[in-house]
């Protein structure tokens, strides 16, 4: 498997009882594969997949392995407080046909930059597959260490990294140890839906936005206007975005977490294109209101989607 290009992070549709939606799940696919994504990711943070059982994520990733059909590759968010735990995350995705996983660093106990690599080394160890570093510090509290990375990488422990960190300095310093130390084969993707035109730009191979569950066309776009040096229409395509990605704020964070409101929007967004039946959260997320459900769809007219 090639793993470069967008590969959004998917949502994962809930009944009202809480349990998987896989009809929806299944339509979700549809719509990314028929914009042309180039891979798809479940259980990641926009997949709330650190909310969900284990049945819960055995369905998902199942039921996406088995939509997918090996069109594109199929990504696996194996995401839990301790090594052991995500072993056996690891384990399950690999026995239902993943193509790769993705894996934060642990969380609940502090950790030093030592117990993250040996969390990392240890899991290699576990699994023939491709194993991608998830870092998103603001969900687990640990930011990943640059030189650390480049030299799980060097050694074959990582196959790429999914960078949410929010530190485009450190974005670009990876790119950079990247390329000084000879390491084509470490694949590094950009999870920000706001800058992906300059990720791409700066010689990132590919994005993971929340935000291409509502719009996979125009990252898509975005992909190929960069690879095509069409740098001023990449440019527009991803301030429209920008302005389609102001529904996470729609919500009062007064009376929710981010959370909720992000993710509250993305699912009532795709609810409203009709890729979904339901904008039901895990719990404990709180749900939408009438009014800000209203502000959601306001901006997706805005944005020419509905």
């Amino acid at each position: 498997m090639t793993f470069a290009g967008i590969i959004p992070p998917l949502c994962t549709p809930f009944h009202d009882d809480f349990s998987v939606d896989t009809g929806s799940l299944r339509r979700t696919i549809r719509f990314l594969l028929g914009a042309g994504v180039h891979g798809v990711f479940v259980l990641g943070s926009s997949g709330e997949g650190a909310f969900l059982p284990d049945a819960h994520r055995r369905a998902v990733v199942e039921t996406a392995v088995d939509e997918v059909a090996g069109r594109v590759p199929v990504l696996v968010g194996c995401i839990d407080m301790t090594t052991l735990r995500v072993a056996e995350h690891v384990a399950a995705a690999e026995a239902a046909g993943a193509d790769a996983v993705v894996v934060t660093a642990p969380y609940y106990t502090r950790t030093h930059v030592a117990e993250v690599e040996r969390h990392f080394r240890l899991l290699h160890e576990r699994t023939a597959l491709p194993l991608f570093a998830y870092d998103i510090p603001v969900a687990v509290h640990t930011k990943l260490d640059c030189d650390m990375l480049l030299r799980l990488a060097a050694d074959g422990v990582i196959a790429g990294l999914k960078d949410s960190s929010g530190d485009e300095a450190g974005f670009r310093h990876v790119l950079l140890g990247r390329h000084d130390r000879g390491l084509d084969g470490f694949v590094v993707f950009t999870g920000s839906e706001l800058v992906t035109d300059a990720a791409l730009a700066m010689g990132a191979d590919g994005a993971v936005p929340g935000l291409a569950n509502i719009d996979p066309h125009g990252y898509v776009a975005i992909f190929d206007h960069v690879r095509d040096g069409s740098v001023e229409a990449a440019r527009k395509e991803q301030e429209r975005l920008v302005r389609l990605f102001a529904i996470t704020s729609v919500a009062s964070q007064t009376r929710m977490g981010g959370s909720s409101a992000a993710l509250g929007a993305f699912k009532a967004a795709m609810r409203m294109r009709g890729v979904i039946d339901n904008a039901v959260l895990a719990p404990p997320q709180v749900p939408l209101n009438g009014e800000e459900l209203a502000g959601i769809q306001d901006k997706l007219v805005e944005a020419g989607l509905l």
